[in-house]
């Protein structure tokens, strides 16, 4: 069936090498006239969106390091994406809320008014009602902007691919790379270049630089328009599943029909979206499929226009393959969960290693930068060597699937967690051989040490979580893309959360009856070494089943094989 149903991908793939003057998946201008192929989108149009992902993310991490606004914006991604979806419109009102949360944000830092007033030796005056009324005025404009923005730019960016065209779904895939490399660079500059800004030169010019960069974001990704190639609305996504899930209820009392052709569907030939795939009909959740039933009353007064009461099997199948996403879904909140540590536990066991090179002594938390820094390193190595040669033994356009891609990440960060705690356990054995188990000093043990774990992570990040982006564009529904982008961001959000949980229940049980615990004040008399297994055997069972759950997962399309063993085009 999934053959079948790329069969229409194929013959569109056909028609456009036919004519060749305009894409093949049904893109258009900003005009909502069918764009010319060779004009428009590729890399052209992608220069300007990685341009504007770039000074965004240095924007917002050059005032989330030392605000930590990640947490509210990456819960707000799902539930603007349901209101908003990927329309340029909606992307300038929500770039305009975060500039002027920037704006304002740095008028809280400079204007006299707005500021609490200078300290007196030991003593700082506290800020007025008014003063933090601003302040944190701008803080959720900021956050409501990134929100609103966030899961649009990496789909928006990959629809600049016509997907009937091969080599263009090769460049897609690199586009996820490219994309996350784009954000990793600005993340690189705030946490090095605004983190010395702001403490040399006082929190205006570290806000105002930030809002600055916001500016030139906005103006780089609207300069490019022209170039742009748009998909035509479909509306809500939420409001489709809600229709689905409202019409199954109303029609639970009916049989299902052997044969999946009685079911209700339009003539058209795509889906939502003009020119996009259509999905195949399933046999799995067929209790929804009663939403497909067209109803004796219904066949009798011939009236199939109410969607709350009868919905296509397009659309029924659309809201099966957001379900069964779910699974896969659900496992990249552990491996968030173990990247959430580079920015905590990491920390305090570098705090009590030898930071000092010469006179000039390491701050914990600038090892996090390892972590990006090896990202930086390893996307161009993977997209330009990784990939052509797994591709010469899969055969696959991007070397790996999606699903094997993440896969390999989660195995990565397992080993993330068992060299921290290996490196753990010599550091106590040296707590001990010096007496230091009282003491909570710092062990002759260089902090470089750390550098494998913060660089496994880095290296997990760019099979898990740049496959991860790839997976819910590819996979979800054409009409439901961003929503899907919002929900894999928000496994971010969710690892944080799950980590915060797990170091407040490990600190519970472990210190009932009035034991240490594993993670005291002194860590010299804790066992963070137990944590860091804990967490690796938890990574463990988590890639247990992610396996499982990837061994079952039905692909919503299974793109017929572009390429030889060689790595040249079939």
């Amino acid at each position: 069936m999934l053959g079948d149903s790329y069969l229409y991908l194929i013959s569109i793939s056909k028609s456009n090498e036919n004519n060749g003057v305009h894409t093949g998946d049904g893109s258009v201008d900003i005009n909502g006239k069918p764009v010319l192929k060779q004009k428009t989108g590729n890399w052209k149009a992608c220069s300007f969106i990685l341009g504007n992902e770039c000074c965004e993310r240095l924007a917002y991490y050059g005032i989330a390091t030392n605000l930590e606004l990640a947490t509210s914006h990456h819960s707000l991604e799902p539930l603007w994406q349901m209101l908003i979806g990927e329309d340029i419109g909606p992307f300038f009102v929500f770039s305009t809320i975060y500039f002027i949360g920037m704006c304002t944000l740095t008028l809280s830092a400079t204007i006299p008014v707005l500021k609490p007033s200078e300290c007196i030796g030991s003593l700082c005056p506290p800020a007025t009602p008014a003063q933090y009324g601003i302040f944190f005025f701008g803080l959720y404009l900021i956050a409501l902007g990134t929100g609103g923005i966030k899961p649009c730019v990496s789909s928006f960016g990959a629809d600049q691919f016509d997907d009937t065209d091969p080599m263009e779904r090769v460049k897609k895939g690199s586009f996820f790379n490219w994309f996350y490399f784009s954000i990793n660079i600005g993340s690189l500059v705030s946490s090095s270049l605004m983190v010395y800004v702001q403490d040399k030169a006082g929190w205006g010019l570290g806000f105002g630089i930030p809002a600055l960069f916001m500016g030139v974001a906005i103006a780089t990704f609207f300069s490019g328009t022209p170039l742009y190639r748009f998909q035509r609305p479909a509306g809500s996504p939420v409001t489709r599943m809600c229709q689905v899930m409202v019409a199954s209820f109303r029609k639970r009392n009916l049989k299902v029909p052997q044969d999946s052709s009685l079911l209700y569907a339009t003539q058209e030939k795509h889906s939502a979206i003009d020119g996009t795939w259509r999905p195949a009909h399933g046999n799995e959740l067929k209790c929804l499929d009663k939403a497909a039933i067209m109803s004796e009353a219904e066949i009798k007064s011939g009236d199939f226009t109410d969607p709350w009461r009868l919905c296509t099997v397009t659309q029924v199948e659309e809201l099966k393959i957001f379900i069964r996403m779910f699974p896969i879904w659900a496992t990249g909140i552990v491996f968030f969960a173990v990247q959430a540590q580079m920015s905590t536990i990491f920390v305090e066991q570098g705090m009590l290693m030898d930071r000092k090179i010469g006179s000039f002594n390491i701050p914990p938390a600038s090892m996090t930068s390892i972590d990006v820094i090896s990202v930086i390193f390893w996307v161009p190595i993977y997209d330009m060597i990784i990939v052509p040669v797994a591709r010469r033994f899969t055969g696959r356009e991007r070397g790996f699937s999606d699903l094997q891609r993440m896969g390999i990440g989660l195995f990565i960060s397992m080993l993330s967690m068992t060299a921290a705690a290996l490196l753990e356990i010599k550091r106590l054995q040296l707590v001990k051989e010096l007496g230091l188990v009282d003491d909570a000093g710092a062990v002759p043990l260089s902090i470089f040490w750390q550098i494998p774990q913060y660089m496994l992570i880095g290296t997990a990040e760019i099979f898990t979580a740049i496959g991860q982006i790839e997976f819910f564009y590819e996979q979800s529904p054409d009409s439901m893309r961003s929503l899907c982008s919002a929900l894999g961001l928000l496994t971010t959000s969710l690892g944080d959360y799950l980590s915060s949980c797990i170091l407040s229940t490990v600190t519970y049980f472990t210190t009932t009856g009035g034991k240490t615990g594993w993670i005291p004040d002194n860590l010299n008399m804790g066992h963070l070494d137990y944590l860091f297994w804990l967490l690796a055997g938890l990574s463990f069972f988590n890639l247990l089943i992610y396996t499982v759950s990837a061994m079952r997962y039905k692909e919503k399309r299974t793109p017929p094989k572009a390429f030889n063993k060689r790595g040249g085009l079939l």
